[in-house]
């Protein structure tokens, strides 16, 4: 009996395998195709939604689409949507089976909802086929005249879809006029579709001047803006941006009528708002009235920094490039900027840049004290910053100097490697600045020599132990101990700073340095590898053997002090960008014709990879005017930014 049950189950067992192999075989296509065709409308409505998914993360089912097709004749909207969104998807890689569904189309293009209306006719515009577009012109013509707003602002968005397809068909049937007239519509968001649409088929042939914006339309957009949708009011706005007004007093009506835009929750609306008063300020003269206008910009991008993180991050980006506009924008508003514990890296990175650029001698000293909490941080990279940020702020305001050396000081304290590191080529520059005005610090600073590893830091620290050997009481013994692993130094310019050093205690002291100069200068042109250094070694060995006078006044000349690059863009860059305040362009801090392809074509930048390079190149050197052939301000390493991906 148990062996008659055993071969029982075994038997079962198989059968089961049987079935499941059997059912790999075919593969879930097949098996979609069976629910596709199933009786049961439930089963059917399932399987569509399954097919959507596959397609949705990259699955090819262009097989099933004539079993998809049979299920479009339904009055569930879902599966409607659903089936017209897999027929828009394999359109052009079969456009003889779309025109089987050409006659649904048609029939929903009467349909008694405006909502099946208003979808068969998207789709068919979206089909971007040219065997739809015989079948697409008289249900347009309908849809176009249609009593529902929601139906004819969808049919002014499909003309512009026709337009791409077929410019000629568009103007013979007159969408394009009826487009026009769709301007004047009682419904704002039939006009704000229609501006976005002439807009549109205005970029597809600028030649054409399918459309130009009139004093007489300016004002029906004015009043249209208060009652469309966020992306209605962004459309008119970005319209008004690119009218030239009459004369004075119609840009100052214009921008008075837009302020109350920058109320709007929106970022996207603020943004665009402040791109249109700024557009607007060559317009206007009236000081007073610009002052007006800057005032009420403020209150709405400081509420942009209490929304998420990447709305924070846009924000800032835009509001950089407004500061090198108007660099006392937000002077008042400096503790707004101020960093909070839980903020993304990359918004911290951001509020560093922008805080050093708002701030003014009245504030700098609470800054200083922010930047040296700043500096204790964990993340490495944002103590650099930090650092680097105080060293620009003593840079640039003489007064905040002695603070800052103070805040350094304290920072050295901490006795923490990576803060030791950043400090260090901190002191340096602030030295270089100001020659002869702190020699009371470098002492202390020769304590940390043996902490200090990175390759900027030593180096900043044998600059500053040559330029000062006369206040270093132990500097002979320094100089000797950093020569014996002269050769195990990681970086070239360690060596160069070391045999600098060297040079210049000897030309200072003499008696206590001839040793020194000569083991650092044997070392670096009989031992060391670096052409560089054998180089910088040979000239400071015979210039010092011709002329040791000669040698002092070149080695210790006095040295200019540095000035603060604050890397702002050049004239013509900053004002592509604030044109283009608040989209991609000034996120990434470069003009949309370096990036996006129609333009690119347009300004006659190359589309393939190497010749893009060297377009690239070519269009930041005639942006700066010929000055070393790059942008300054762009930041093309994008260090610290979140990751975008921009599909164009």
């Amino acid at each position: 009996m148990m062996n008659a049950a055993i071969q029982t189950n075994i038997a079962r067992l198989q059968i089961m395998k049987a079935k499941v192999l059997a059912a790999l075989r075919k593969g879930e296509n097949y098996e979609l195709k069976t629910e596709l065709n199933s009786e049961y409308k439930e089963r059917r409505k399932e399987a569509v939604r399954r097919v959507i998914a596959n397609m949705t993360v990259g699955k090819d089912v262009s097989g099933l689409f004539t079993d998809v097709l049979k299920n479009m004749y339904t009055d569930d909207l879902e599966i409607k949507k659903l089936i017209y969104l897999y027929l828009i998807n394999y359109a052009k890689t079969q456009p003889d089976l779309v025109i089987l569904a050409i006659n649904t189309f048609v029939k929903d293009a009467e349909d008694s909802n405006p909502l099946i209306r208003a979808l068969a006719i998207r789709t068919m515009g979206c089909l971007h086929v040219q065997e739809v577009l015989d079948y697409l012109c008289d249900p347009l013509r309908k849809c176009l005249k249609d009593s529902n707003p929601y139906v004819r602002k969808t049919a002014v968005m499909c003309v512009a879809k026709v337009y791409d397809l077929n410019a000629e068909v568009a103007e013979e049937n007159g969408f394009v006029d009826s487009v026009r007239e769709s301007l004047s519509d009682s419904n704002t968001m039939v006009v704000s579709n229609a501006v976005s649409a002439l807009v549109e088929m205005n970029d597809m042939t600028p030649n054409q001047n399918i459309w130009k914006l009139d004093s007489g339309m300016v004002n029906k957009l004015l009043t249209a803006i208060n009652e469309c949708i966020e992306w209605g009011q962004i459309a008119i706005l970005e319209t008004l941006v690119e009218y030239a007004p009459r004369d004075e007093k119609e840009a100052e009506n214009i921008c008075e009528r837009v302020l109350p835009r920058l109320q709007h929750a929106n970022g996207s609306v603020v943004l665009t708002t402040v791109r249109l008063l700024l557009k607007y300020e060559k317009y206007v003269r009236r000081a007073d009235l610009l002052s007006q206008f800057s005032k009420k910009m403020v209150p709405p991008l400081i509420t942009l920094l209490s929304s998420e993180p990447e709305i924070q991050y846009v924000a800032l980006r835009n509001i950089n490039i407004i500061l090198q506009r108007h660099p006392a924008l937000l002077s008042k508003e400096i503790r707004v900027f101020f960093c909070r514990y839980n903020d993304p890296i990359y918004v911290k990175y951001e509020k560093l840049d922008v805080l050093v650029r708002i701030c003014s001698e009245r504030n700098v000293e609470p800054l200083l004290n922010e930047l040296k909490e700043y500096a204790k941080e964990v993340d490495v990279d944002f103590v650099s910053r930090a650092v680097q940020a105080i060293s620009r702020l003593a840079i640039r305001y003489e007064s905040a100097a002695e603070k800052a050396i103070k805040v350094l000081q304290e920072l050295l304290q901490t006795k923490i490697n990576h803060i030791i590191q950043n400090v260090m080529v901190a002191f340096q520059e602030v030295l270089r600045r100001y020659p002869n005005r702190f020699e009371s610090v470098v002492g202390g600073l020769c304590e940390y020599i043996d902490e200090v590893d990175e390759p900027d830091a030593r180096a900043a620290l044998f600059w500053i132990v040559g330029e000062y050997s006369e206040h270093i009481a132990n500097v002979s013994n320094i100089l000797t101990s950093s020569l014996e692993s002269f050769l195990e130094e990681k970086d070239e310019c360690v060596q160069l700073a070391l045999v600098s050093a060297s040079v210049k205690f000897f030309l200072k002291s003499p008696q206590k340095g001839q040793s020194i100069v000569l083991k650092a200068l044997q070392t670096a042109t009989e031992k060391c590898a670096n052409p560089d250094v054998r180089d910088r070694a040979y000239i400071y060995w015979r210039l010092l053997s011709a002329d040791p006078n000669a040698a002092r006044s070149v080695v210790l000349a006095d040295k200019p002090p540095i000035e603060l690059d604050d890397a702002d863009l050049s004239p013509q860059l900053l004002e592509e960008l604030i044109n283009e305040l608040g989209c991609v362009s000034s996120v990434l801090q470069k003009p949309a014709k370096l990036f996006v392809y129609k333009l690119a074509e347009k300004a006659g930048v190359p589309r393939d990879s190497d010749a893009a390079a060297m377009g690239l190149e070519e269009a930041d050197s005639a942006v700066a005017g010929g000055s070393g052939g790059s942008v300054s301000g762009i930041d093309t390493t994008n260090e610290g930014e979140p990751e975008l991906l921009i599909s164009f």
